[in-house]
């Protein structure tokens, strides 16, 4: 049995909300883990998960990604996210929603939602209708609308600078990526790698997204097992998280794992693994930051070009962690981590230095 109140003490969690309305059958969890450099932005996922603690150990581990994910982007914003226990296929309804809205809107500001795996922009909109705090609202209202596109064009410069450090050249041009999950960001990021010449192997549960990615990215398709053996330059995690472990690591063929998943590595340990493989990281909070990084002007005056400019910037990040994991000899991995911790324990010191001084 899950040890809550353990596993949150060892993790730094502020605070953790269970939400129920079984008027619209809504369960739901949000986890706030670290509001150092401001409120907690984060998706709101809604999964079939099997059980209560499955679904509040994803919302624990999801939730202080985000804070890593916001601080490596340079952000001041925390880490949060939400999940809600049901199919997104034939559960989701508008009162389910606006119930989450309301809960939302009893935390005060402190967490921020936005879509993700399961949920879409007219989730939000109905989500709007209770709580000013969310993000990943249409287009036409003057936000930013879906936040696939811009993490895609963030894993895709993520991916080049990778490149560089591996092949010698940031092109692409002729190298094979295999992509794990072939669904909103997996084939955004096709279009990327298509238009550059790159040779694609893709693999989903979705027999619609395998057909897709054969149809009009000319993917070859292999098993959801076989994507791991398969001969690659790039191997790109895009599906759920913990698909690279102490089992999946060594049978890996590429000299880069850069995608958009979010808590790839399922230990800790396992970025050290791929770094005793001769295997270049991309943590993927850093890679896969351009979603928050969009979804983060929407608080501020949503700017399409300026978004577009400051997601280029995960490339200079990128090559940031790579340059510190050379000169630490640490794994990019543990690189990251660093890097993200220690700009909130910098914010943390000038609290304490102004609370003193008062």
């Amino acid at each position: 049995m899950m040890k809550i109140m353990e596993y949150m003490n060892k993790y730094g969690h502020e605070e953790l909300v269970f939400c129920s309305d079984p008027q619209v059958g809504l369960q739901a969890i949000i986890a706030i883990h670290d509001t150092t450099l401001g409120p907690a932005l984060g998706g709101a996922r809604m999964w079939p998960y099997q059980s209560e603690e499955e679904a509040t150990l994803d919302v624990l581990r999801l939730s202080r990604a985000m804070t890593y994910k916001a601080s490596a982007a340079g952000l001041n914003l925390g880490g949060g996210k939400a999940v809600i226990i049901g199919d997104p296929s034939k559960d989701k309804s508008v009162g389910l929603f606006r119930s989450l809205g309301k809960f939302i809107e009893s935390l005060g500001g402190r967490y921020i939602t936005t879509e993700d795996v399961g949920t879409t922009v007219s989730d939000m909109q109905q989500i709007r209708a209770e709580t000013k705090h969310v993000t990943g609202l249409p287009i036409a209202w003057g936000a930013s609308g879906d936040p696939s596109p811009p993490t895609a064009f963030g894993v895709y410069q993520g991916m080049k600078a990778c490149a560089e450090e591996v092949f010698g050249s940031g092109s692409l041009k002729g190298k094979t990526v295999a992509i794990q999950g072939f669904g909103k960001v997996g084939s955004y990021l096709a279009v990327h790698l298509r238009d550059e010449g790159v040779k694609i192997i893709a693999s989903d549960v979705n027999e619609r997204a395998t057909k897709r990615a054969r149809e009009e990215f000319g993917a070859t398709i292999v098993s959801i097992d076989d994507i791991y053996d398969v001969e690659c330059d790039i191997f790109s995690p895009c599906a759920l998280g913990a698909t690279l472990n102490r089992q999946t690591i060594p049978r890996l063929h590429c000299k880069i794992v850069a995608g958009s998943a979010n808590n790839q590595l399922e230990e800790d340990e396992d970025g050290d693994l791929l770094q005793q493989n001769r295997i270049l990281y991309a943590p993927d909070y850093v890679i896969n930051g351009g979603g928050i990084i969009n979804l983060s002007l929407e608080l501020t005056g949503y700017n399409a070009e300026a978004a577009k400019a400051q997601i280029a910037e995960i490339h200079n990040t990128i090559e940031k962690v790579i340059s510190l994991a050379k000169s630490k000899q640490i794994s990019t991995a543990r690189a990251a981590d660093s890097l993200a911790e220690s700009r909130i324990q910098d914010a943390k010191r000038v609290r304490t230095m102004y609370s003193k001084g008062r």
